[in-house]
């Protein structure tokens, strides 16, 4: 049986790729606050407001390209069970050959019933508009996890985790929860790595690797192939 590999995944590897961040100095959170375009109160009192500003985040997710990064992890598909949790809701790791992909946040490119979170449709590059029915006649709504909403896929992802022979980190601060708390979940004996340019805090033996995930992420890989 495959030693099984998993991989949690931020903002910091898409952004290689020219998305967005949405918390950094320049990240999308300056231009459009949180609490009127990506809260369950902001979808509540404005649909319209809150579907209009994912509908512009399409283009950007459309044009950009899987970076080195991406491409690294779908190397360790060869010898190890890969699974990867991402908090990205762009399609990069899909697209780049990566097979076992967990969608903590949801994913642009997708809508779902305002009145049944588990009918999820897929949308493509049509944008959503107030008045597009689900097929129970609902609503159509962002495929998105909104800030003050449950994360349903974070049982799963946990459970993952906890089965982990190796675990690493990409991109990501560890400051965002519950994501955040799923490396509470990897077995203590587990290797763990970081990657990312900026210092991660973590309260447990790690490798830190810190450079960005283009180059970062190699390393590890190229680690993690050679113990097979």
């Amino acid at each position: 049986m495959k030693k099984r590999v998993v991989v949690l995944t931020g903002a910091g590897i898409s952004a290689e790729s020219g998305i967005s961040t949405f918390r950094d100095s320049d990240g999308l959170w300056m231009n459009y606050p949180v609490e009127e375009v990506a809260t369950h109160e902001a979808y509540e009192s404005n649909p319209a407001k809150v579907i209009d500003f994912f509908n512009m985040l399409c283009p950007q997710m459309r044009k950009a390209q899987p970076n080195e990064g991406h491409r690294q992890l779908v190397r360790l598909e060869e010898k190890f069970e890969v699974n990867i949790i991402t908090q990205n809701i762009d399609n990069l790791h899909e697209r780049a050959g990566s097979t076992n992909v967990l969608h903590l946040h949801g994913q642009l490119g997708k809508a779902r019933s305002e009145r049944n979170d588990k009918l999820i449709v897929d949308v493509g590059d049509r944008d959503i508009h107030i008045g597009d029915l689900a097929p129970d006649g609902a609503q159509l709504r962002p495929h998105i996890v909104l800030f003050g909403e449950a994360v349903p896929n974070i049982e799963p992802a946990a459970e993952l985790c906890s089965m982990a022979d190796f675990f690493i980190v990409v991109g990501t601060s560890m400051n965002v929860y519950p994501a955040a708390g799923l490396i509470h979940y990897v077995p203590r004996s587990t290797p763990c790595y970081v990657v990312d340019p900026k210092a991660v805090q973590i309260s447990r033996p790690i490798t830190i690797v810190q450079e960005k995930a283009g180059t970062g992420v190699k390393k590890v890989v190229d680690e993690i192939l050679a113990t097979e």
